[in-house]
Order: C-alpha cells, then structure tokens, then sequence
C-alpha cells in the first residue's frame, strides 16, 4: 500500500492518523472488470477518500496475473517489469504529490484535477510528448469555440481511460477498433438521485461514440498537416464509422410552437427563462451555443427591423439572422440579454416544459428544427433557410424539406384509407 507522506499537523481538526484512514493510495487492475480473460487490462491507481474509491488510469496494460500487489512482474511472454514499475511509481509519487498539496492548502482533494494534472507532467517527463499532451496543447491553442474545446477534454479524458491510444506509437487501426468496442461498453453517467430511484445506467448512444471518432479523427488529419504522423490511420478504415441516419428531425409543429409561447411560468423563473430562450430559437433559428453569445449591439436596425450577419460559433459559417417580433418580445422581457443557462439545465426545463405542453422529448435542437420546418411550411426558398440556419451546405437543410414530405405522405394515407373504409 502507498501511503500519501502528509503534512506533519493535524487538518481541519483530524489527526494524522485519521488522515491515514480518510486517504490511501494503492493500484488496482481494472476496476470495471471488463478485460477477457488472457488479454491486457488497465492498470490503475486507486486513492480512497472516507472509504470512497476514485481511480486514475495510469496507461500501462498487463496481464491480471503480473500485478502482484503494487508490483508487476516479468513472465515468460513478457520482461518490461522494470521500465512499467518505473512509470507506475513515477505516477503514485505524483498523485501522492497533489494529495499533499490539497492537504497542505486546506483544500478538498478533488481526484479530476488531480488527474489531469498527473497526465501533464508525465507527457512533459517523457522522452517523446505524448499524443494526450499534443491534443491538449492544440485544443488550447486552436481558434475553436469554449464548447468545441470541452469536447475535446472529454476526448482525452476517455483515451486515458481506454490507456490504449495515449501515445504516437499505439495509433493503428486495430488500436482504434479496439476504442469503439470500448466506447460501446461505457455508461452514461447517473445522478445520485437517479441511482437512488433506482435509475437503470445505459450505454452512451452510437451518435456519442460517433462524436468521439468525429474529435479524434480531426486532431490526427491535424497532427498529419504537421508531420507528426506520416498517415491517419482513420483514413484506412473509411466507412467504418458512420453516424446514425437522421433524415427524419424532431420539430413542433405551429400549433405547438404557440403553446410554449402562451405558457406563464413565474416571471423570472428559471423555468421562465428556458421558455424565453426555446422561444429565441424558434424563431431565430440560433443553435443553444450562438444563443449565449448573442449580442444585440451587432445587429443594425434597417426600416424597423433587427438584422445581422455573423458567423456560427461551432462552424464558422456565415448566416442571416432578423428578429422577428416574438424574439423582440423576449429580448425586451430580459433587458435586450438572452437568458444564460447551462445546456444540460436548459434540457432539464425543457423536458418539464415538454410534458405540461404534451410533448414527451423537448430538447434544445427541436427549436432550431422547428424554426426551419416553419419557414419551409411557410413558403421559404430553401437557399435562403440555408443561410438563416448557417448550414455549410444546401444538403443539411433537405433533411427539413424532407420531413415536410412526410408529412405530405402521412396526409395522402389518411385519406387513403378514409376512401377504403367507405367501400
């Protein structure tokens, strides 16, 4: 077992032998239990705060039967011991570093952080920069948006988790198959009030495994333009990863835009504010990040009406914006601000807006679809909803087109079967 070396007085009140029972530093070998039997798992360290355990994965993969305790040992398939051993208790000293640290300053020991900062110094220690500290470092240094830039710490945070592609060498595409099966068999992350009604965990969807391949394969056709690799080893397995088909998008339809328009939550609520903001979308066709960086000293008002010309903060692509008099009515109901909410509580709203409406999933992209299969139903050029909603290119905005003529189909079957039903 490791022990942290703490600080020689007591903490908040605990003496230093409470403090060795509150904190302890051990390794642990996949905790999830997901490696078969024979193959390599994860190696990690484990620090349990009050009986709690957190781990950090620490990159190295061996055989369960070579971790002897803190220890891994040589076999016959196998003589690295030595060189793993040196990284794993260069590692344990760092966690035990941050530990006292967060002692030291009388501050909660916050694992994550500890964490990431372990996985600094380790790139910076090594020989070669780690592939993690290469993406780190251009997801910092990239003009891309706040939100673009935390899917990328998501990113890093489930390749080291997944220990197998944090380094130049493990990218291959047997290494990258290897990722999906294991992105496949992750969970999404439940609330405590969840675990305790007794919330069944699910599987991340294909679209979120989808996103994390999306994320990779960018900073790799990057790290290609700058000769750190000489191939992308996405490009050998083209089609192999595919998003789910989403010709058909959820939206509202104009009656049921009205109303969440005519909904009177307590003003100044948050409930108010998720009301106000799904109704800017609506009628602004704005997605939820460009929504939070509104400001209406860009627009210019031409013959009594707002317009602007700006570009999307996740693309970059120019769109056409004008508001209508139901966003002119929110602006001037919040002080000409738009209402500012994470996204994860603004869907949280909007799921309890959704059900006193009657509608079973509103979500925070069914604004921006129903802004443009309104505009479409009300005889909008398709070209033109293309620039409104800042699409890169007119085939995005047909998927709207095409949710109309479904709608359409669905009308000629109802009568259909009306004519049948009188013969």
């Amino acid at each position: 077992m490791f022990y942290p070396r703490f600080p020689k007085y007591p903490h908040n009140g605990e003496t230093l032998k409470n403090i060795f029972k509150m904190i302890k530093i051990a390794l642990a070998y996949d905790h999830h239990k997901r490696t078969p039997q024979g193959e390599e798992g994860p190696v990690e360290v484990r620090v349990t705060i009050n009986r709690k355990p957190y781990y950090i994965n620490t990159g190295v993969r061996v055989r369960k039967e070579r971790l002897v305790g803190n220890t891994i040992r040589d076999d016959r398939f196998s003589t690295d011991a030595d060189l793993l051993n040196e990284r794993l208790t260069t590692i344990v000293r760092l966690v035990e570093k941050e530990v006292n640290l967060c002692l030291e300053e009388r501050r909660p020991v916050d694992v994550v952080a500890i964490r990431n900062k372990v996985w600094d110094v380790a790139a910076e220690d090594s020989d070669e920069p780690t592939l993690i500290k290469w993406i780190k470092n251009m997801a910092s240094t990239a003009n891309i948006s706040t939100t673009t830039k935390k899917r990328y710490q998501t990113l890093i945070n489930k390749l080291v988790d997944y220990g197998q592609l944090t380094r130049w060498e493990h990218l291959s595409p047997e290494n990258i198959y290897g990722f999906d099966v294991w992105l496949r068999q992750q969970y999404v992350p439940l609330t405590q009030n969840q675990i305790d009604a007794g919330v069944e965990p699910e599987h991340i969807s294909s679209d979120t495994v989808y996103n994390y391949h999306k994320c990779l394969k960018a900073m790799l056709n990057r790290a290609l333009k700058f000769g750190k690799i000489s191939v992308n080893p996405y490009d050998r397995m083209k089609g192999e990863f595919k998003r789910t088909r989403r010709d058909v998008v959820d939206y509202l339809t104009e009656e049921q835009m009205f109303k969440v328009m005519e909904l009177t939550p307590v003003p100044g609520s948050q409930v108010a504010m998720a009301r106000d903001l799904f109704v800017f979308q609506m009628f602004t066709g704005l997605a939820y990040s460009d929504t939070q960086h509104f400001d209406i000293s860009k627009y210019r008002e031409v013959d009594g009406e707002w317009r602007f010309i700006g570009e999307r903060i996740k693309t970059g692509v120019p769109y056409v914006s004008t508001l209508l008099p139901p966003v002119v009515e929110v602006l001037e109901r919040n002080g000409w601000k738009v209402p500012k909410m994470t996204n994860q509580r603004y869907n949280q709203l909007l799921k309890a807006i959704g059900m006193v409406i009657g509608i079973e999933r509103l979500h925070s992209h069914m604004g921006r679809h129903s802004f443009a299969t309104w505009m479409l139903s009300n005889d909008a050029k398709i070209e033109n909803v293309s620039r409104m909603l800042g699409h890169t290119n007119i085939v995005q905005t047909q998927r709207y087109a095409k949710v109309l003529a479904k709608d359409v189909y669905d009308d000629f079957e109802m009568v259909a079967k009306k004519l049948k039903s009188k013969k």
